[in-house]
């Protein structure tokens, strides 16, 4: 992999002089006040401005002030009409575009396509904040408000749809975003590097038309550059070499007259010598060969040629081997060149250590901004992943090859975060990011790395070449539990558990110190077929791992529980996928209260999928097995009632679907039967989520003496909370505190008063 310049050794831009502001400004006030007559680049993004490395937009700005320049936020403007992408005043570099941490478009609507009443990332949780396709609107407002200036197209929305992308909601191929949007270049993946390289270059005069040759960036082409090799990938079963067809009429005997014997030109002598000529191969200079895809207006006529793109889409992501791509759309091309180099640990030190407020800006008061309470207590250690579901965005936006902080970094995060941000309590409340257990795992060899093509490095098993070693994150863990005034650190990222049994001493580190009672894991399904089909180990790998955490969990003396969590209706899932999976629930006493469907992202492997009928995993033909998808809301009903199986409101749906099946067998009372034969009275049902959690409206303080107001979402084949919300064990844990509180208070003889009575123990706080 070639070597890319760090992002610390660019001179630093002539405002480097005003220093880093508390907060990047948000209004002409701010700019006043730190002395700005403008700003160099302005920032426009879908989420509230939280200044905390979990937020894009924070980690952008802060780089870029890190690099010299003054940098502005317009946060979730009003996008009916240019005034607020006016009010910092025009940019003297680019505007930076992004929709936000999340797709707008999966942000505002469910799977059911209904929307949303909420917005995690706008103060309040208030739904409406942004617009549909946010990075398109936006873009075209900032055109209208500044015609000349630059406008740099960036996030994860941008990143998932910079080709022709299969849109759900509309249920059509859309362009490349790059296209609708007008923006003049877009970045991809992780765009640190991207984003320095620009604003460097165009600061030092450049024109962002001509800046073409820097890694995870798309822009418009009119034709391939000379010294490039095309690769032609438009078809798919393409025949091979035809003969000319021979007139009938001419006498091939009289070699005059036979255009085609004309037309072979001299003979060559058989025996003469002959000077070898060495072409170049495609593959040694991947560097100048460029891929054609199907154009966009293959692409949306064909569904098949959609799969065959996203194929070789997916082929091409390793930044080690990845070539560039093209794809025409209309009488122009949008070029993409290969992926960013993936960040050092440095660069990644680097980048996480600015000076981050680590909260919102003040311009929001005491509003509540849901996504950042829910990472609040939080530190990012790594980013990418390995794993390749074909359901997740993680792999195709922040890559495959893991970029990891140091343990000085890390340590440093969360002295931080005690010693500055209001509220902390010692409880840490995740230490991960896209995955909890692939911290410092990597490639043994970095040649075979550089190399692979692979999509997965886990499926359809561990890659030999993978070293599973866990040593460093449980050295991590130990560190981070041993800094002052750290009482507790949870791991709430997602668990790669066929990595976890790899290594026995890392599960029970993390069961003995570092689950909060409940810990959630994704099977996603029990059934050859989808797991196939999403690139997930099969369940025999989370047994193993639930024999582990049993095993551990009674060794440490602690009542804990796993929580597994699976998708409905994903491509390659049968109706009798779908009926075992509800066996195993209930032969396991698993009743899941919210079920997760299959929500097609753009650009994903599954979307291709869904789309196409066709598997983009093996090579796409026309004659190529299909694979079942299910699309009619009567089908996905039923796949999330066959999850529900325990929720009456779903059994006349499965009683009718069981007996098309030839499964009336599982309709009765019994005990291995499914559902019973007769439909309750239509009051008599209570959600398992109503039943096992605090009400509604409940003015009950709970365990941590905090009002209760909502409900608290749990699996009902758990333990029920207690009145006060409460779970299972903290009663427990509230007796023995008490018990120790009053023998620690009968020895120091504190407990009694002036009359020799003793003074009541005061009841203890519940452990979190």
């Amino acid at each position: 992999m070639q070597a890319a310049k760090p992002l610390f050794d660019y001179p630093k831009y002539w405002a480097e002089c005003f220093g880093p502001a508390p907060f990047l400004p948000m209004s002409r006030e701010e700019m006043d006040q730190l002395g700005w007559d403008s700003c160099d680049i302005i920032i426009v993004t879908g989420d509230a401005y939280v200044d905390h490395p979990s937020f894009g937009m924070a980690i952008i700005g802060r780089l870029l002030e890190a690099q010299g320049f003054r940098v502005g936020i317009i946060a979730q403007p009003d996008w009916q009409s240019k005034d607020d992408f006016m009010k910092l005043g025009e940019p003297n570099l680019f505007f930076g575009v992004a929709a936000g941490n999340m797709d707008s478009m999966i942000n505002r609507y469910t799977a059911d396509k209904k929307i949303r009443s909420d917005d995690a990332y706008t103060p309040g949780g208030l739904a409406g904040k942004r617009p549909d396709r946010a990075s398109l609107v936006y873009s075209q407002r900032c055109k209208e408000a500044y015609k000349h200036v630059p406008i740099v197209l960036g996030g994860i929305e941008a990143s998932l749809r910079r080709i022709a992308h299969y849109d759900y909601w509309q249920d059509k191929v859309r362009h490349s975003i790059l296209i609708d949007a007008c923006a003049d270049i877009l970045l991809y993946g992780n765009a640190e590097r991207a984003v320095v390289e620009i604003a460097q270059r165009i600061a030092a005069g450049e024109s962002l038309e001509t800046i073409n040759d820097i890694r995870g960036t798309a822009f418009i082409r009119r034709d391939t550059p000379e010294g490039w090799l095309e690769i032609d990938s438009t078809r798919i079963d393409r025949p091979g070499k035809i003969d000319k067809i021979i007139n009938p009429y001419v006498n091939t005997q009289d070699t005059a007259a036979c255009a085609i014997e004309q037309e072979k030109g001299p003979v060559e002598d058989p025996n003469a010598a002959k000077v070898v000529q060495l072409l170049p191969h495609p593959r040694l200079e991947r560097d100048r060969t460029v891929i054609r895809l199907p154009s966009f207006e293959k692409v949306r006529g064909d569904a098949v040629l959609y799969a065959h793109a996203n194929r070789v889409l997916h082929l091409e992501t390793n930044p080690g081997n990845a070539r560039a791509l093209v794809q025409k759309h209309g009488e122009v091309d949008v070029w993409f060149n290969p992926p960013p180099i993936p960040m050092t640990t440095e660069e990644m030190d680097y980048v996480f250590g600015m000076p981050y407020a680590r909260v919102p800006h003040p311009a929001y008061g005491k509003e509540k901004i849901p996504a950042y309470e829910m990472i609040r207590f939080s530190v990012n250690i790594m980013r990418g992943c390995f794993g390749g579901c074909t359901f997740c965005s993680i792999t195709e936006h922040e890559g495959r090859i893991i970029q990891n902080r140091s343990h000085e970094s890390i340590l440093h995060e969360i002295e931080e975060m005690r010693d500055k941000v209001p509220g902390f309590t010692g409880v840490v409340s995740d230490l991960g990011g896209p995955t909890a257990n692939m911290y410092r795992i990597a490639c043994k060899d970095p040649e075979i790395e550089k190399h692979c093509r692979k999509p997965s490095c886990v499926f359809p098993g561990i890659c030999e070449n993978l070293n599973t070693d866990h040593s460093s994150l449980i050295e991590l863990y130990r560190k981070a539990r041993a800094l002052p005034g750290v009482k507790k650190i949870l791991i709430a990222s997602g668990l790669r558990y066929d990595l976890a049994v790899e290594s026995p001493e890392y599960v029970k580190e993390l069961v003995t110190h570092h689950v909060g009672g409940y810990l959630k894991i994704a099977p996603e399904h029990t059934e050859r077929g989808p797991l196939d089909k999403m690139m997930k180990p099969g369940i025999g790998s989370y047994d193993k791992f639930k024999r582990m955490f049993e095993k551990y969990s009674k060794e440490a003396g602690k009542e804990q529980y796993l929580i597994p969590y699976f998708i409905a209706a994903h491509p390659g899932t049968t109706d009798e996928d779908m009926m075992n999976l509800a066996l195993w629930l209930k032969r396991n006493d698993f009743r899941a209260d919210q079920v997760q469907a299959f929500y097609p992202s753009p650009m994903a492997t599954a979307t291709a999928m869904y789309h196409s009928g066709k598997n983009p995993l093996r090579k796409v033909t026309y004659k190529s097995d299909g694979v079942s998808i299910v699309k009619s809301e009567q089908q996905r009903r039923l796949h999330k009632a066959f999850l529900r199986y325990h929720d009456p409101r779903g059994w006349p749906l499965l009683r009718e679907a069981l007996e098309r099946m030839g499964r009336g067998d599982l309709i009765g009372p019994g005990k291995h039967q499914l559902i019973p034969l007769h439909q309750p009275a239509s009051d008599s049902y209570q959600s398992a989520r109503r039943k096992n959690s605090t009400p509604a409206g409940s003015k009950k303080v709970g365990a941590q003496g905090k009002t209760v107001g909502k409900i608290l979402t749990q699996h009902s084949g758990l333990p029920p909370r207690g009145s006060d919300g409460s779970k299972p064990w903290d009663k427990r844990e509230q007796a023995k505190a008490a018990a120790e509180a009053r023998a620690k208070a009968e020895r120091s003889g504190k407990g009694a008063d002036k009359k020799g009575g003793k003074k009541p123990a005061k009841r203890p706080v519940a452990p979190r």
